[in-house]
C-alpha cells in the first residue's frame, strides 16, 4: 500500500470514527450533524490553516534580500532548494525560539510557507540547515500539510465531542447508556490520537526520503536530526507546550525529542530515520551521527 492510499484510508477511518460519535450522541440525526460538524472544519482549516499556525508561532517572513546574512543565507538556500525540486518556492519565515525545530504549513505547493526558528540557524551548519528545509519541502510537494492539519483537526474535534458525550450521550440511567458514554469518552480520542499518530510517522520517514533527494546528500539531514534531537531534549518550546497539537508539523516532536517508534509516538525514533539516510547514502558515514556534546557551527 503506498503512503498516499494508506493517508486516505486513515482519514477516511477518522472521519468515519467522527459519523459513529456522532451516532452514539444523538442517532442518524447526531451522526448528520456531526458529519457536517466536520465537512465545516475541513473548509476552515484548508483556508486558514498556514496563517493560524504562523501566527500562533509569531513568525516574520523573511526574504533573499534582507540585511541579516544568516537569514540571507537560509532564505537563498530555500530558493535554491524549491528550484531543484522544481516547486514553486513558499514564503520564508523565521521563529524566535532557542529550541531547534522547524515546520511547513500551507493547503498546497502555490499557497505553502516554511519555518525555521533562531535556535536552528543558530545550531546547525549551512548544509544541514538545508537538509532540514528540503525535508520541509518534501512536505510541501507532498501536500503533507493540508493531510495533516485537517487530521488533527478532526482528531481534537472527536476528542472535543467525546467530552461532551457525559452530558449528552444515550440513557445515563441505565448500566448500558453509562457504559456506551465512558466507551466513547475513552476510546474515541484514543482512537483519533492513534490514526493522527500513524499518519505522521508515516510522513516523517517519506519526507526524509525525499528531503534527502533535493538536497542531494542524505548526510545533511542525518546530522541535522540528531543536533536538532539534542536540542529539543535540553530546551522548551514554549509555545508547542501551550499548542500540544501542533508538535505534530515539526521535524522532530518539539515537546520532548525522545520519541520511541510505536504509536504513541507524533514521529519516528530519530536514531531509526537517521539510520535510513546513513543507508540512503550508501553507509558514506564512517561513523553513524550522533549529538555534539555543544552546539556547533553558526553559519553565515
Amino acid at each position: 500500500m503506498n503512503s498516499s492510499l494508506r493517508t486516505f484510508m486513515l482519514i477516511a477511518a477518522i472521519t468515519a470514527l467522527f459519523g459513529v460519535i456522532g451516532l452514539l450522541l444523538g442517532g442518524a440525526t447526531g451522526m448528520v450533524i456531526a458529519l457536517a460538524f466536520a465537512a465545516v472544519m475541513n473548509f476552515i482549516s484548508y483556508w486558514n490553516a498556514d496563517k493560524i499556525v504562523l501566527k500562533m508561532y509569531n513568525a516574520r517572513q523573511v526574504d533573499p534580500d534582507t540585511r541579516e546574512i544568516k537569514l540571507r543565507r537560509y532564505a537563498e538556500g530555500v530558493v535554491g532548494l524549491a528550484g531543484r525540486a522544481g516547486m514553486p518556492v513558499p514564503k520564508i519565515y523565521v521563529i524566535e525560539s532557542p529550541q531547534p525545530n522547524a515546520f511547513a504549513t500551507g493547503r498546497n505547493p502555490e499557497n505553502a510557507a516554511v519555518a525555521a526558528t533562531t535556535g536552528l540557524l543558530n545550531m546547525l551548519t549551512e548544509e544541514e540547515v538545508m537538509g532540514v528545509m528540503a525535508h520541509e519541502l518534501a512536505h510541501v510537494k507532498n501536500r503533507d500539510t493540508l493531510t495533516m492539519t485537517v487530521t488533527a483537526t478532526l482528531a481534537g474535534a472527536i476528542t472535543a465531542l467525546a467530552n461532551f458525550a457525559i452530558f449528552f450521550g444515550g440513557n445515563r440511567n441505565s448500566a448500558g447508556g453509562m457504559i456506551q458514554t465512558i466507551a466513547i469518552m475513552i476510546f474515541a480520542p484514543l482512537a483519533a490520537s492513534l490514526v493522527q499518530m500513524a499518519i505522521s510517522r508515516t510522513r516523517e520517514y517519506e519526507a526524509d526520503r525525499i528531503g534527502a533527494e533535493i538536497c542531494g546528500n542524505p548526510i545533511w539531514l542525518a546530522s541535522a536530526l540528531a543536533k536538532i534531537s539534542n536540542g529539543v531534549a535540553r530546551i522548551p518550546n514554549v509555545t508547542a507546550e501551550r499548542h500540544p497539537a501542533s508538535g505534530q508539523m515539526m521535524i522532530i516532536n518539539p515537546l520532548s525529542g525522545r520519541g520511541a517508534d510505536n504509536l504513541f509516538s507524533t514521529h519516528p525514533a530519530t536514531q531509526n530515520r537517521i539510520d535510513r539516510l546513513v543507508e540512503m547514502a550508501g553507509g558514506r558515514a564512517t561513523e553513524r551521527p550522533s549529538e555534539p556534546a555543544r552546539p556547533s557551527g553558526p553559519w553565515g
